[in-house]
Formats: structure tokens, sequence, C-alpha cells
């Protein structure tokens, strides 16, 4: 018998494939809605909304019930995404806030947010951070 992997169990029991379906279909109807993120998904997406919702069903499900059903990079896809601009993962958290509790029990839409948030600080950090560069010997004041 194998060993269960507990790093593969869902983070909620309560969580389901129904519950992930739901919250997303709803978000992304709050993003279409929306007039500062609308257009943006849109201008991405265009008539692809069917297979941008089935993926983010996947995506979701593979963050929240470890189905390891996305097999996608969210960084490269959001890395070509010019139009994006920092204040937009504030607006695009706040509607997923609001979604998650509006479709989920507190308990789990607490859970649904605190991935998200961690989702969009590491997507914001990798469109977004530019270290400045380490500061020369002269700038230093050190000579050689």
């Amino acid at each position: 018998m194998v060993p269960e992997n507990p790093r593969r169990k869902p983070v909620h029991p309560d969580i389901s494939e129904g519950m992930v379906h739901q919250l997303v279909h709803a978000f992304y109807a709050k993003i279409r809605a929306d007039a500062v993120l609308g257009p943006i998904f849109d201008r991405a997406i265009g008539d692809g909304w069917g297979p941008h919702l089935a993926k983010m069903c996947d995506f979701w499900s593979s963050v929240m019930l470890m189905s390891g059903r996305y097999k996608g990079n969210p960084m490269i896809a959001h890395m070509r995404l010019k139009m994006v601009r920092p204040e937009h993962f504030t607006r695009w958290l706040d509607l997923f806030r609001v979604t998650a509790l509006e479709e989920c029990p507190p308990d789990i839409a607490v859970q649904f947010c605190a991935r998200a948030d961690n989702i969009a600080r590491s997507l914001q950090l990798g469109m977004f951070y530019r270290p400045a560069p380490a500061p020369s010997d002269d700038q230093l004041g050190r000579a050689e």
C-alpha cells in the first residue's frame, strides 16, 4: 500500500469541483463587467472565454483540490500581457475577495483569498519588480 501524500490533500475538505466552478464563473462575470479590468481581459481573451474559463477551473482545482489538472505556466502567460499594470492586481484581488465571500462559506473564502493573494503577489513581482543595480566601487567611494 502506498502511503497517502499529505501535500496532495485538498486545502479544505468541503471544497468541491462544483464550488471551484461556481467561484471561477462568478468571478470572471464580475471581471468582464468591470470598467477597468473588463477591457483588458476582453483584449487578451477575445472570443476565447469558454476555453479560458475551463483553464481557470483547472488552475483553481489544482490550487485548492490538488487535482493536478492545470498544466500551464501562469507567469509566462501574464508576462505576455503588456497592458497590465501593478494597480490592476489590486482591483483583481478586490473582485476576487468579494466573489469568494459571496460564493463560499467564510472559512473556505479565506482559503481561496489567501492563495489568490500569494498568486497575485508572485505574478506582480515577476512582472514588475526591477531591482536597482548594485552600486559600483566608484559610487561607493572605494578606490582600488
